[in-house]
């Protein structure tokens, strides 16, 4: 009865967006108290639960203010300049020129798609993550004139593989210190990124092919489908595990997404010379710089707040943080958040000044800034129940409830299920961190019962993870805002059913076939 009382709230959740199509907003809320009554009224009261001490309402009033306050520092922060950003485009209509840029490096549709989603959407989520990745790309992928429905879906799919790293590898950073300490060597975390890679490595096959097979779904494309996703997936896999093996978990998919950047840029060109129909508009290097100013400046900064710039990252992450300890922490511990360090305020620097070399007027800026928080109302809720949710569900034990109740069930067979168990971490918070942290250390207990490498076991987690997040309900209402499908959200958490339920059969099977020829 316990896990059928923990899983619950996911549950309810799933039916009301996918098969009663109520939209995300009235769907979280109904979620979020839900997981709040069980919490209240069965956890503190029934077997199979192991709730903390003092475990009560107000336990669970504090670990709503916790979901309140991880919900608004950063993710609400992040999603309001990436969409401020992409309106800053719309009104200096540098976005045409982008588009123009984009058309004249291909006509076709399919590369301009894996450009964007695989090459540029990866780079946004190995900088900033925490949805920028999917955002950015759909409003793009809108303005060049593709439907919402399909913007959302490729760029949900396209945020897959790249999410293990996100953040300057902030997931795999996070799942070594849980698995193996605070002080965990660097030799360990590059041995532990380098076998997430390895778990990756069919995917970053099959998710290219898939964006490539969306984008066109002729036939006549399946071959050079397959020789295109065969040459970047090659590319990426062996750029990526590169980067881990030798640099660590910062740089895969930063360094992965320009590699197939510059590659998919040169494919374009090359196949495009033999295209005498193709039209090449003449672009000024002025021109291509006033455009992509919002974005080069993003990057800049979020290079300057990660690790990747040394002092200059210690200083912002040491300066002007907030901390704020809840009556359920732990003596010592508290909610943090960095005023100069978060990827909220990169964002919006870049965005800002960026603005100002397109023309667009201070003031300006800030009316679009208020138009923009305004219209993310439902999206606001959404993503607040959600993290709520994911809080209250994991103070309670209910998480820990549902992971152990699915290693009981599976027993030797569990690497099989292990990306399963990363997937509702992702599933349940949106993030891969916080499934890290959910699990990392279970994944390295079970492996230590039935004999398989703990690394391993807790490197599926993230593979899994990855795949959750293509459905993850944060991911699917920055989906909506940003191809301004609010109430949709249902809709496009069906399309991307299939494609994530796929993917960690996927995962799942690497996992299961690498840890028995080990054994």
């Amino acid at each position: 009865m316990s896990i059928f009382l923990s899983v619950f709230p996911i549950l309810l959740l799933i039916v009301l967006m996918v098969f009663l199509k109520m939209s995300g907003d009235k769907s979280a809320l109904l979620a979020v108290l839900s997981a709040a009554l069980v919490a209240i009224f069965a956890v503190p009261n029934m077997a199979g639960f192991a709730p903390p001490e003092g475990f009560g309402a107000a336990y669970v009033g504090w670990a709503f203010a916790e979901g309140v306050l991880k919900a608004v520092f950063p993710i609400l922060i992040i999603i309001l300049m990436a969409l401020f950003s992409y309106n800053i485009l719309l009104e200096s209509r540098q976005i045409e020129v982008i588009k123009q840029q984009f058309t004249s490096i291909s006509s076709d549709k399919r590369i301009q798609v894996l450009l964007i989603v695989w090459g540029f959407g990866g780079l946004l989520e190995g900088m900033a993550g925490f949805g920028t990745a999917v955002a950015i790309p759909a409003a793009i992928l809108i303005g060049l004139g593709f439907s919402p429905r399909f913007s959302a879906l490729v760029s949900l799919i396209g945020n897959s593989v790249a999410t293990g790293f996100g953040a300057v590898g902030v997931p795999v950073l996070t799942l070594a210190k849980e698995v193996f300490g605070s002080d965990v060597p660097a030799q360990q975390v590059q041995a532990l990124a380098g076998d997430v890679i390895l778990q990756l490595s069919a995917l970053m096959f099959l998710v290219p092919f898939v964006i490539l097979t969306l984008a066109d779904t002729a036939k006549r494309y399946i071959v050079p489908n397959v020789l295109l996703s065969a040459v970047v997936g090659g590319l990426s896999l062996a750029v990526q595990f590169a980067a881990a093996y030798f640099i660590g978990a910062e740089t895969p998919a930063i360094l992965g997404s320009i590699a197939c950047i510059v590659f998919i840029v040169l494919y374009a060109k090359f196949t495009e010379k033999k295209d005498a129909g193709a039209s090449k508009p003449a672009l000024t290097g002025a021109q291509i710089g006033k455009a992509w100013a919002v974005y080069g400046f993003i990057l800049v900064f979020i290079l300057l707040a990660s690790p990747l710039s040394g002092p200059v990252s210690g200083f912002l992450k040491s300066t002007l943080v907030s901390k704020i300890h809840l009556p359920i922490y732990a003596e010592g511990k508290t909610f943090n958040f960095g005023w100069l360090s978060n990827a909220g305020l990169m964002l919006f620097l870049g965005a800002f000044i960026g603005g100002l070399v397109q023309g667009v007027s201070a003031g300006r800026q800030f009316k679009i800034l208020g138009n923009t928080l305004v219209k993310m109302k439902s999206s606001g809720i959404t993503i607040i129940s959600l993290v709520a949710m994911s809080a209250i569900m994991s103070h309670s034990g209910m998480i820990a409830v549902i992971a152990n109740g699915l290693v009981d069930a599976t027993g030797s067979l569990y690497p099989l299920f292990a990306p399963l168990v990363g997937a509702i971490g992702t599933f349940a918070t949106g993030s891969d961190t916080s499934s890290n942290i959910l699990f990392g250390k279970l994944q390295a207990t079970v492996a230590d019962k039935i004999g398989i490498n703990k690394a391993w076991l807790a490197a599926a987690n993230t593979a899994g993870a990855t795949g959750g997040k293509i459905i993850s309900p944060q991911s699917i209402a920055i989906a909506a805002a940003a191809c301004e499908q609010q109430g949709q959200e249902g809709a496009f958490l069906r399309s991307a059913m299939p494609y994530a339920a796929g993917y960690v059969v996927i995962a799942g099977i690497v996992v299961y076939c690498f840890a028995a020829l080990a054994l």
